[in-house]
């Protein structure tokens, strides 16, 4: 890549000397104060809700973006956002060619073991009016097949003792939330945007039960009072690497310490219940709806599952990225037979044709220029299998249907966790249950008994002969033929 001369390291006070062929913001930034409070500002939200945000900012100078880093190893975003005034640059990256702007929606950026206290007074304040969350599957603290709050989290428990001083998300929103009131002044919206079907509702029951254990009395004017939308959201959005960072400053002339790549196609509905008002945000392109649920329902499973399939299954085959993956036709099948299996379980969606949604999927998915680490889907899987698989499965068992597919993606799931693939190459097991299913994976082996036997995970699908037998069967072929011959033969069939 050739170097570019006049490389500029990315401030507010460098916008007017960055190529022509970066975007930048058209609004004076100095204007703009924070109308929501983000908790969880990594590439995704950069790459959508905040894109949306820049985009409406133009005309409404009130709804820029507070972030908050919880967790210790925010402090590197921190750094790069307060040293870039809190901007960054986002590429879309197509085989058509690549598009750079910069970002200025998020104006403010807090890291929350720097200054607890300062963290609340953000979410107290009169001009914070709606709180949005990126903060992972596994960041709701939900024991997986029960769905109940796991109140024995020491995160949970640390807060519900010390108020003043939380560490995770439910403390802050709580004690801010008890400001608010004391104050007398309105909630904020929470509007979760994580990839969890129902997750509006989810962070209801979860925040709720947290304030009831600490203050029942907030407790009851949280739920009655907070307004928690579900949402959906959709952008492929690979974790930045040093190759992307030297790629922004080669071919954009930038010097951004954290850039972010994503694919062209984005997609944000989002449930119309707010209690504190909300931006004109279908003038920027976000569908606003009555009910969320069936265009949640068509991505996590159809996106999310295909997403876990790929991941597990690429890695065993030696693959490293998605696109790289999706060449292998074999792989492409299979896929696509599981989104087939998949669609049965779906509710009509109005507006939507399945079939190109689907094409879509496959067209995003082989997209050479948005290079996603398989191991970036293979993050998780106790967090994501429940929720993008999982209730497929249960549904196409009471519908009497097949789960050929469904209970491949568990089996390669399970011969993944052996921790190598087929070459030898040890694969990284990166799991809130690593160890957990580990053990289990190696003392099973060509057995799935002991890991279908977790029930925060699988709940009562142990009890399912037919999804029992076909993942068995699929696991011991894993096993015995290996993966490249297991997949032959069943894309064979």
């Amino acid at each position: 890549m050739p170097s570019t001369p006049n490389l500029a390291k990315l401030t507010e006070r460098s916008l007017l000397q960055l190529s022509a062929q970066v975007r930048v913001p058209d609004y004076d930034r100095s204007g703009v104060t924070y109308g929501i409070v983000h908790f969880g500002v990594g590439g995704f939200h950069r790459a959508h809700q905040a894109l949306f945000l820049d985009n409406y900012l133009a005309r409404h100078s009130h709804w820029g973006i507070c972030g908050v880093g919880l967790l210790p190893f925010d402090q590197k975003m921190r750094d790069v956002m307060q040293s870039q005034d809190c901007l960054y640059t986002l590429v879309e990256r197509s085989p058509a060619g690549d598009s750079g702007r910069v970002i200025g929606s998020i104006v403010k950026y807090l890291f929350a073991p720097d200054d607890r206290e300062a963290v609340i007074e953000a979410l107290a304040a009169p001009q914070c009016r709606i709180v949005t969350l990126t903060i992972t599957e596994g960041g709701y603290y939900v024991v997986e097949g029960t769905g109940e709050f796991d109140l024995g989290h020491p995160t949970i428990q640390h807060d519900l003792h010390h108020p003043d001083t939380p560490h995770g998300v439910y403390g802050f929103l709580t004690a801010a939330l008890a400001r608010r009131r004391q104050r007398h002044l309105p909630p904020f919206t929470v509007l979760s945007c994580d990839n969890i079907q129902g997750n509006g509702h989810l962070v209801k029951r979860m925040l709720t039960a947290f304030a009831n254990k600490q203050n029942p009395e907030l407790g009851q004017w949280i739920e009655e009072t907070v307004a928690f939308p579900n949402s959906m959201v959709d952008r492929i959005t690979p974790s930045t690497t040093p190759g992307d960072i030297e790629m922004v400053r080669g071919r954009f002339g930038v010097d951004d310490g954290w850039p972010v790549v994503a694919e062209p196609f984005i997609q944000w509905v989002v449930e119309d219940r707010f209690c504190a008002g909300r931006p004109d945000w279908e003038s920027v392109g976000v569908q606003m709806t009555d009910d969320v649920q069936p265009y949640e329902m068509m991505k996590l499973r159809l996106l999310n599952a295909s997403h876990s399939l790929i991941g597990y299954l690429g890695s065993l085959l030696g693959y490293t990225y998605t696109s790289e993956a999706m060449a292998d036709p074999l792989i492409c099948q299979v896929v696509e037979r599981l989104m087939d299996e998949v669609s049965p379980t779906l509710p009509p969606l109005p507006g939507i044709q399945l079939s190109k949604y689907k094409q879509t999927l496959m067209e995003r998915f082989a997209n050479p220029k948005v290079r996603d680490q398989l191991s970036r889907l293979c993050l998780n899987g106790s967090d994501k299998i429940p929720k993008f698989i999982l209730g497929s499965v249960r549904d196409r068992v009471s519908q009497g249907g097949s789960v050929v597919y469904l209970s491949f993606a568990i089996a390669l799931w399970f011969r993944y966790l052996n921790g190598q693939n087929d070459q030898g190459k040890l694969l990284p097991i990166e799991d809130p249950m690593a160890k957990l299913l580990t053990d289990k994976a190696l003392a099973g082996k060509h057995s799935p008994t002991m890991l279908l036997a977790i029930e925060p995970i699988f709940g009562n699908l142990s009890t399912s002969t037919v999804f029992v037998d076909t993942v068995t069967h699929h696991l011991q072929q894993l096993y015995t033929l290996g993966t490249k011959d297991t997949l032959s033969r069943l894309t064979s069939v």
